[in-house]
């Protein structure tokens, strides 16, 4: 298995004068620049102290100085733990309590509101752990600010000039990410990924896509630079707004002038195409491929993205934190099958279906396991799936699973097959209990505009085209689906509330 850190000083040694890493409207890092600069870093960590199998809480936006330090932290032994500030003060506790840091590299910025500016930031809605406080080694990304404890060390410092520039050897079982998935106050979920799973998933990705040299990838997912750096692509990084945690979509969209790759989610692609079809936004000129991933990604959508930039091979990536990617479907296909098509397994992935359809996934690019408990052979995924030939169909989510009398409904199987619909932009199902434990099916809709009476169409069409005890009781036309998350997943509790105000 080829180290991802070793890969990128292959391509050093093989194209050290091309561009490597870069933000928008600044000159890219070169090949050997950053090899040299990832050595730089992890020698300049370990004289301040950092040690093999220490743990850095990492808070900062995605840029090229944050991606050195997160290169430079695993190359020698650390193990990076991502952290969203947002998730409230509790739940930040524990799962500080669970991961046991050593360091914390943290925005100033987030010191301060966090701090001496807490009063502000609650203005603001801004709800933040004390930073300040944790009982660790500090660095902090920006200039410094009150609340950035003394004697944290600048981020840029461990860029600087050092004795040292070659990477360690690698530790291919050690621990290089920990990702927080779902998990409550009382049980947060860590995923570890080692270096070995972690190169495994680059590797199938890159597999999957046109990255090559001479391509140009402008996105800030680290799961989609990473595998273009591999390749030996141009990894260009959007700009973060100065108090923003989201590249803004359509700004995001008008910086691909030269980009030939991208990544988006589904719905950050849907505000895009928003403007690209009202004529406030010309279509990126070079843009050859792009990635969709992190929520479903419906025919309706994949139909627009076809209409607006219909020289663009659009892909569909499947997978989850704990093994990323799982099957890529390009959306040609996706269109031209009648279910949720995901693909296949991508190389490396053993798939099997449980009893009860349960999709269950192994592999080399599986994670270790969770924080604390034992290691995993094989995840089960929540989701309920079909073989189609060599192909996997999604067909429902056992945790989305509604009841109606005696009849399990998953909305997942649906809902794909109602957004192909003429007229239906997104469609969400969701189940309102009553008092007896059965469940009201509500259908949310966004609508086409001028696309006249959904709703008595849907009425008319969808006994023909979906089991009839799947047929829901109410169909709302609302603006938006609600999302939450970085990945902007529809929220379906949030979907629940809004039908159920709505409905009343």
């Amino acid at each position: 298995m080829t180290d991802f850190l070793a890969e990128l000083t292959a391509r050093a040694e093989r194209i050290p004068d091309a561009s490597a890493l870069g933000t928008v409207g600044k000159r890219a890092l070169t090949y050997r620049e950053l090899a040299d600069s990832i050595g730089r870093v992890a020698h300049n960590l370990g004289e301040a102290g950092f040690a093999p199998g220490d743990r850095m809480l990492f808070s900062i936006r995605p840029s090229v100085s944050s991606v050195l330090l997160i290169f430079g932290a695993i190359a020698a032994g650390g193990t990076i733990v991502f952290v969203d500030p947002g998730v409230g003060p509790e739940l930040f506790a524990k799962r500080v309590e669970l991961v046991e840091p050593h360091w914390a590299a943290t925005e100033s910025l987030l010191y301060a509101v966090s701090g001496p500016l807490a009063g502000f930031g609650r203005r603001k809605g801004l709800e933040l752990p004390r930073f300040g406080a944790l009982d660790v080694r500090h660095i902090h990304s920006g200039v410094w600010l009150p609340g950035t404890p003394f004697g944290s060390i600048p981020a840029r410092r461990f860029t600087g000039d050092a004795p040292e520039t070659a990477l360690p050897a690698a530790q291919p079982d050690a621990a290089a990410l920990i990702v927080f998935t779902s998990g409550t106050t009382d049980e947060p979920k860590a995923v570890v990924h080692t270096r070995a799973s972690l190169s495994a998933g680059l590797a199938a990705m890159g597999g999957k896509t046109s990255l090559a040299p001479g391509a140009f990838l402008h996105t800030e997912q680290l799961m989609m630079g990473l595998p273009a750096l591999m390749a030996g692509a141009r990894w260009a990084m959007p700009r973060y707004p100065r108090f923003g945690t989201h590249i803004e979509p359509v700004r995001f969209t008008r910086n691909l002038r030269s980009a030939t790759h991208a990544f988006y989610t589904p719905a950050d692609l849907a505000v895009a195409l928003d403007a690209i079809e009202a004529g406030d936004l010309a279509p990126p000129p070079h843009l050859r491929q792009v990635a969709l991933g992190g929520a479903p990604v419906t025919s309706a959508l994949l139909r627009r993205a076809r209409k607006s930039l219909p020289d663009t091979e659009f892909l569909a990536i499947y997978g989850m934190t704990e093994i990323l990617p799982v099957a890529v479907a390009t959306g040609t296909a996706k269109l031209a099958h009648d279910g949720d098509l995901l693909g296949a397994p991508v190389r490396g992935v053993q798939a099997r279906l449980a009893d009860d359809g349960e999709l269950l996934l192994s592999g080399p690019n599986l994670c270790r396991g969770y924080l604390g408990a034992q290691p995993l052979t094989e995840i089960a995924t929540g989701d309920l799936a079909r073989w189609d030939g060599a192909e996997l169909v999604l067909t429902g989510r056992k945790k989305d699973m509604m009841i109606r009398g005696k009849t399990n409904i998953y909305p997942g199987l649906y809902e794909p097959v109602i957004t192909a619909i003429d007229g239906v932009r997104e469609a969400i199902m969701v189940g309102l209990p009553d008092e007896i434990g059965d469940e009201r099916i509500v259908l949310a809709v966004v609508t086409e505009p001028g696309s006249g009476d959904v709703v008595a169409l849907l009425r008319e069409r969808l006994p023909k085209v979906i089991d009839t005890t799947a047929v829901p009781d109410d169909i709302v036309v609302v603006d938006r689906i609600p999302v939450s998350g970085r990945t902007n997943k529809p929220d379906r509790a949030a979907v629940r509330e809004l039908v159920g105000r709505l409905l009343a």
